[in-house]
């Protein structure tokens, strides 16, 4: 906690082993990590360190080995799979270098998916949807299929997507990595915005340390731990 304000995020003594046989790997070793509202971070390290593994843990897909990890002061890990599933869906959003759109469906019915999955009412849940489009500058590609989109336009709507239910953390792996420079900039600066304008913490794995540098924090796992600089 720091500045008397709580930590939408937050992971205390993170480990993460791997065993195949008799060996084991530790991926990840005693990782701390919190981040409030509005704040970015870029995490960063070589391939194999363990960056999407941390990911995974944070946002409820994978268990840790040990430590903790709270989601707006829940213990994730502590929950039901059921009411986990409602954490992850309720309180994270997801972006990955694949935008995993649903092909047969339009630009609008894949960012309306997560309100359709709570069996939210359909209008209500098209309605968000465009809404939401609108505010990454797709409004023009409502009815438009992922095969129609540049891949700009389908990174662009992968994050409105993750953004519709509105999220307290997203969650982002390599989100520009498949992207050009052009394009790499305008999702960056997509996310950058949506995280300050709406509070949202922003988790970002990446390789381009250009971008990194531009995030609030930028820590670097290196032999399983995680050096974040204070807030």
């Amino acid at each position: 906690m720091s500045n008397g304000v709580a930590p939408v995020l937050e992971c205390v003594g993170v480990t993460r082993r791997f065993d195949a046989g008799r060996l084991s790997v530790e991926v990840l070793s005693g990782v701390d990590l919190s981040l409030r509202g509005g704040q970015s971070l870029a995490v960063t390290g070589a391939s194999g360190s363990g960056k999407s593994t941390l990911l995974h843990i944070l946002g409820g897909l994978l268990s840790p080995t040990g430590g903790k990890v709270f989601v707006d002061g829940q213990d994730l890990f502590a929950l039901s799979e059921k009411a986990r599933g409602a954490v992850r869906n309720r309180g994270l959003g997801f972006v990955y270098q694949f935008h995993y759109l649903l092909p047969e469906f339009t630009a609008l019915e894949n960012v309306a998916m997560p309100l359709l999955v709570r069996r939210a009412e359909r209008r209500e849940a098209m309605h968000a949807a465009a809404q939401t489009l609108r505010r990454v500058g797709l409004e023009h590609r409502l009815e438009h299929k992922p095969g129609e989109l540049s891949g700009g336009e389908r990174q662009r709507t992968a994050i409105a997507r993750a953004l519709i239910a509105r999220p307290r953390c997203l969650l982002a792996d390599e989100p520009t990595g498949n992207l050009d420079g052009e394009s790499a900039e305008r999702v960056f600066e997509l996310m950058m915005r949506m995280s300050r304008e709406h509070d949202v913490a922003l988790i970002v794995v990446t390789h381009d340390h250009s971008l990194a540098s531009r995030m609030d924090r930028v820590a670097e796992i290196r032999n399983g731990t995680l050096s974040v600089p204070a807030a």
